[in-house]
């Protein structure tokens, strides 16, 4: 239940169907006691892998800084994250569903909007992007080109920003406090 080192898949990867088990979902009420059983189960396993990767800090901090993501991530649940955040005082934007979606409003998009979609979609075409952002291919061409020889400029972020080591040592406050708040 580690990373295997050849082809580097993670554990919640491999595993998904663990990960992805509708019990792990914090949204989902768990009805009867064969249920609370097997959610115990699938927490515990997830755990168990989550602890023995070694890429669980940083996906950890990724989780807590970067993406507001739903379900078991990084040995922790959205709710546990959600407290990380508030202990630390990460602020996360709110994601903009609309440019996901592809839906335009008529808005300019710079250079930093075109950098974000590529970012999040990197196997996507080109003209896909282009059609979410209401430009040709070759607008979206030309800004990447201007993005890779000039740099894009830097955006202020209000959230402070931590460290993985500062993320994990509140992530181990967090987790055990639970723990010992479901076992009273």
């Amino acid at each position: 239940m580690t990373v295997d080192t050849n082809q580097q898949i993670t554990a919640c990867v491999e595993f998904s169907n663990i990960f992805l088990h509708p019990l792990l979902d914090e949204s989902q009420g768990v009805s009867n006691q064969a249920n609370r059983r097997e959610q115990a189960m699938l927490r515990t396993q997830a755990e168990k892998m989550c602890a023995q990767c070694p890429l669980q800090a940083q996906c950890l901090t990724d989780a807590v800084t970067k993406f507001d993501v739903s379900g078991f991530v990084a040995g922790t649940t959205k709710r546990q994250r959600q407290e990380i955040r508030a202990r630390l005082g990460v602020n996360l934007a709110d994601d903009d569903f609309d440019s996901y979606a592809g839906v335009t409003s008529g808005r300019q998009f710079d250079r930093a909007e075109i950098h974000r979609l590529r970012m999040a979609n990197p196997t996507e075409p080109l003209s896909a992007i282009a059609a979410r952002v209401g430009c040709s291919v070759s607008t979206v061409k030309r800004h990447l080109r201007r993005i890779e020889r000039e740099g894009l400029p830097t955006r202020t972020n209000e959230s402070r920003t931590v460290t993985p080591e500062e993320v994990m040592a509140v992530a181990a406050d967090v987790v055990n406090g639970t723990r010992r708040s479901a076992a009273a």
